[in-house]
Formats: structure tokens, C-alpha cells, sequence
């Protein structure tokens, strides 16, 4: 774990962007397409600690951005060369454009301020996506990544981050997989390799120290 000085000087507001994968109601929520991921995402206390970080960063005047997941009603333009998409085609709930199941699920809250970034196709939070081009327009140095799943879309993601340029960091009790005793395993053998790991509370430290300051336009 880096040291508090370490991990304020990574935090900066003017160069950080949290970033939340898939924190969405048909997947996190109640009514989830995944319910033994939603189980985990809430009892584990991630769900509630990606809020937390949400609040914080605006309070810090730190960028958030919302990674979606949703497909069209027709189906169209959307992956079918592996497994995992065509298992999510038969789910009960369907991740469709325009529906409950694609909006940010609580305790996560949305401002005016927050992009909503939503992909059509793929695995990953940032390839074939806006989020990069995003980063880049707002100076990003680091990139908070927070969310579901720790099987897929959460070592994509730190994995597109750091190929680009940036420096990954994860708040290690604000990501979810299943089952429950994976995510610590690919924490420990394949995020700590690339991606520099910190714990929400430290996170919030380093943010909340921090007067407000002036948003990005």
C-alpha cells in the first residue's frame, strides 16, 4: 500500500477521475440479471463504499464518470463471440437502452456535473468507448476504478487504463465478484501487479483534506 503522502500526490482533484463500472440497477440492483453478484456488490459493503467515493469526489471537485452497459432492443451491434454474451442474451433482465435496468442504482448518486458513458459492445470500460478521449480532454493522470464485476470488467478496465498511459488505482473494498472470495485472490495476484491498491477510507482521506476547489469546465 502506498503511503498517505504517496497517495494524496496521485489523488490530485485536478488530475484524478473516479470512475464506476457497471454500477447499474440490472446489474447492482434489487432486480439484478446477476443476483449473486448484487448479493455480493451490497454485503460486502462495495456497492456502499463506491457511493462513498462518489460523494467525496464530488465534494473534492474530482471528475466522475459512469461506465454503462447496455445493449439495443434489437440487438444490434452487440458481441456474440463468447460465452458470456450469449448466457447475458437468455438472463431474465436485460440490460436495454433506455430502460430502469441501465440507470446508476442507489446509494450511487448522478450530477449534472458526472458523465454517463454507455457501451453498446465489449468488455471493457474504456476501449471502443468515449471514457478515453474523456480522460485525455480532462488532464486524467489517475483513474479510480470502482464497480463490478472483479471477474471481467474490473481488471478490463485497469488493464485499457494502464496500456493508455494512466495510473490505475483501486480502492480495493469497492469492487465486487463472484464468488465472494475471488476478488481478493485476483486483487492480491493480478491487480497489485499493475494497478496501485489503497482502501476506501484511505481514499476519502486523501480526498476530504482537501479544500473545494474549483470545478473542471
Amino acid at each position: 500500500m502506498p503511503s498517505y503522502d504517496q497517495l494524496s500526490d496521485l489523488l490530485d482533484p485536478e488530475t484524478t477521475v473516479l470512475l464506476t463500472v457497471e454500477c447499474q440497477q440490472g446489474v447492482v440492483g434489487p432486480d439484478s440479471a446477476l443476483p449473486e453478484l448484487a448479493a455480493v456488490a451490497r454485503s460486502s459493503g462495495a456497492l456502499a463504499n463506491v457511493a462513498r467515493l462518489v460523494g467525496a469526489a464530488h465534494e473534492a471537485g474530482v471528475q466522475v464518470i459512469h461506465a454503462i452497459a447496455e445493449r439495443r432492443p434489437d440487438g444490434r451491434g452487440a458481441n456474440r463471440n463468447a460465452r458470456l454474451f450469449r448466457a447475458a442474451e437468455r438472463l431474465p433482465v436485460q440490460q436495454l437502452t433506455g430502460t430502469t435496468a441501465v440507470r446508476v442504482a442507489a446509494p450511487v448518486e448522478v450530477t449534472e456535473e458526472d458523465f454517463v458513458v454507455r457501451r453498446l459492445h465489449g468488455l471493457s470500460p474504456l476501449q471502443g468507448t468515449d471514457v478515453d478521449a474523456l480522460l485525455r480532454n480532462l488532464g486524467c493522470r489517475t483513474l479510480v476504478v470502482t464497480g463490478v464485476s472483479a471477474n471481467v470488467a474490473i481488471p478490463n478496465a485497469v488493464f485499457d487504463a494502464v496500456n493508455r498511459g494512466y495510473t490505475a488505482l483501486v480502492p480495493t473494498d469497492a469492487i465486487a465478484g463472484v464468488p465472494s472470495d475471488y476478488t481478493p485472490a485476483m486483487i492480491r495476484h493480478t491487480l497489485a501487479l499493475v494497478a496501485t491498491l489503497a482502501t476506501t477510507e484511505e481514499v476519502l482521506a486523501c480526498l476530504l483534506r482537501r479544500p473545494r476547489g474549483a470545478r473542471r469546465p
